[in-house]
C-alpha cells in the first residue's frame, strides 16, 4: 500500500517561511477527498449521491504579503505561480492555481474584500486518481481567503459551509469550464468522520450515515491511468443526460419532471419507446434513472448492516457505469474484474468521473494486505500499470487546523 509523502505541519511551515520568507503569522487550513460509495454521474441530474470525506487531503499553509497578488506554491511542483486580485482573469493561463483563482473569483463577487495571500499547499491526494483532488483545492482555497479577508468575521455568517461548497463548484463550472455537480464540493465542505453523506444534489439536504463495517475495511485502487477531467468525456455526457431530459419530457409531458433523477424506473420504462430513437442517450437515461434508485437502496442496507447486499449492489453500479454510461476504460475495467479473483471483497465500483482513477472495495479488514497484493500482481500483469493501495479512513471536512 502506498500514498503521497506527508509532511508534519511544522515541517510545512518551515517550507512556507523558506519558500515565501519569515515573520508573518502562519495559519493552517485543510480540506479532504472523498470517495463515493454509490451514485456516479448524477449529482448533475437531481440525484442523491452517497459520498464520504478522506484523511487523504490538501493542507495549506498561508499568511498575508501585504500586496494585491496571490502567491500559490505546490509541494510536488516547487514552483511559485500567482495571479492579481485585480486582474483574477489573467491567472486562466496559469499552468497551475486556475482551481484557486476561480475560487478567488466567487469570493470576490460575493463581496469578500480579499487580501494578498501567500499559500503553500500540500497534497496527499493522488493527482487525477478519482478522488476530488480539485474540489479539495477549491474548499481549502476558500477558507484560506475567506479567512485573511478584509471583512472575514461578517463574511463567514453568509458563507457557511454549503455556500462555501456552492461557490467552489460554481469556480469549477465558470472559470475552469468544467461541468461538474455538486458532489465532490459538499463532500470536501461537509465530511464528518466515520460517516458517509446521503445528499439529495437537488436540494442540498443531506443525512449523516455511520460508516459501520465491521469486519471489513474501504479500499481504494489507483489503476494510476490519470484522467484529465476537463478533457474528458464529461462535458459530452452533460449534454446526452440534458438530452435525454428533454426526450423525457416528450414521452412523459404530463408528468413533466425538473430534473432526470425526478424520474421513476416506472416512468422510464413508459418512456422507453421514445427514448428508442436515440439508443446512446437512452442508455445515459437509464443509468442515471437507476443508478438514483440505487443509492436509496444501498444506504439503506447500509444502515442495516447488510454489508453483503450493500456489496452486490455495488457491482451492479458498476455495470451500469460501464456499459450503460460508458465512462470506465480498460484500466478501471480490469481493476474491477479482477478483484472478482479474490472472495474477501464484498463489492468493487469504479469511484469518480472515470476514464481513470479509483475502484472502491468492500474487503475483509484481516485480508488487506493479501487482497492488495494479488490484485497488484494480476492487475499489472494484465496492463503493465503498477497501481496503488489505500487502506481508506474517513475523517472531517474543510477547517483550519490549530
Amino acid at each position: 500500500m502506498s500514498g503521497g509523502f506527508s509532511y508534519s505541519v511544522s515541517e510545512l511551515k518551515n517550507l512556507f517561511e523558506s519558500v515565501f520568507g519569515g515573520g508573518r503569522e502562519l495559519r493552517v487550513f485543510t480540506a479532504p477527498g472523498r470517495v463515493n460509495l454509490i451514485g456516479e454521474h448524477i449529482d448533475y441530474c437531481g440525484g442523491k449521491v452517497f459520498p464520504a470525506a478522506l484523511t487523504l487531503s490538501n493542507t495549506v499553509v498561508a499568511a498575508v504579503n501585504g500586496t494585491d497578488r496571490v502567491r500559490l506554491y505546490a509541494t510536488d511542483l516547487k514552483e511559485i505561480f500567482e495571479f492579481s486580485l485585480g486582474d483574477i482573469d489573467g491567472a486562466k493561463g496559469l499552468r497551475w492555481g486556475k482551481y484557486q483563482a476561480g475560487v478567488a473569483k466567487e469570493l470576490k463577487e460575493a463581496g469578500c474584500r480579499l487580501k494578498g495571500v501567500d499559500m503553500l499547499f500540500h497534497s496527499t491526494l493522488p493527482f487525477g486518481s478519482g478522488l476530488s483532488s480539485s474540489a479539495s483545492i477549491e474548499l481549502a482555497t476558500a477558507l484560506t481567503l475567506l479567512s485573511f479577508s478584509e471583512n472575514a468575521e461578517e463574511m463567514a455568517g453568509k458563507l457557511d459551509k454549503v455556500r462555501l461548497a456552492v461557490l467552489g463548484q460554481r469556480a469549477e463550472n465558470l472559470f475552469c469550464g468544467v461541468n461538474c455537480g455538486i458532489m465532490d464540493q459538499f463532500a470536501s465542505a461537509m465530511g464528518k468522520k466515520d460517516n458517509a453523506i446521503l445528499l439529495d444534489c437537488a436540494t442540498l439536504s443531506y443525512e449523516y450515515v455511520p460508516l459501520e463495517l465491521g469486519d471489513y475495511s474501504l479500499v481504494l485502487a489507483n489503476t494510476c491511468k490519470k484522467h484529465a477531467l476537463g478533457a474528458s468525456k464529461y462535458n459530452e455526457r452533460r449534454a446526452e443526460v440534458e438530452k435525454g431530459l428533454k426526450m423525457m419530457h416528450e414521452a412523459l409531458p404530463e408528468a413533466r419532471k425538473a430534473h432526470l433523477c425526478d424520474y421513476t424506473e416506472d416512468e422510464f420504462t413508459a418512456a422507453r419507446d421514445h427514448l428508442k430513437s436515440d439508443p446512446v442517450v437512452s442508455a445515459r437515461v437509464e443509468h442515471v434513472i437507476r443508478e438514483n434508485a440505487r443509492v436509496s437502496r444501498a444506504a439503506e442496507v447500509l444502515k442495516s448492516g447488510d454489508l453483503f447486499k450493500f456489496g452486490t449492489i455495488l457491482k451492479e453500479a458498476n455495470d451500469s457505469i460501464r456499459y450503460l454510461y460508458e465512462v470506465t476504460g480498460d484500466e478501471l475495467d480490469a481493476m474491477f474484474e479482477e478483484a472478482g479473483y479474490f472472495d474477501c471483497c464484498l463489492g468493487s465500483r469504479m469511484t469518480g468521473a472515470g476514464f481513470g482513477g479509483c475502484t472502491v472495495n468492500i474487503v475483509l479488514t484481516a485480508e488487506t494486505e493479501r487482497f492488495c497484493s494479488g490484485l497488484k500482481e494480476r492487475y499489472e500483469k494484465r496492463t503493465g500499470i503498477t497501481p496503488e493501495f489505500y487502506v481508506c479512513s474517513i475523517g472531517d471536512g474543510v477547517r483550519e487546523l490549530t
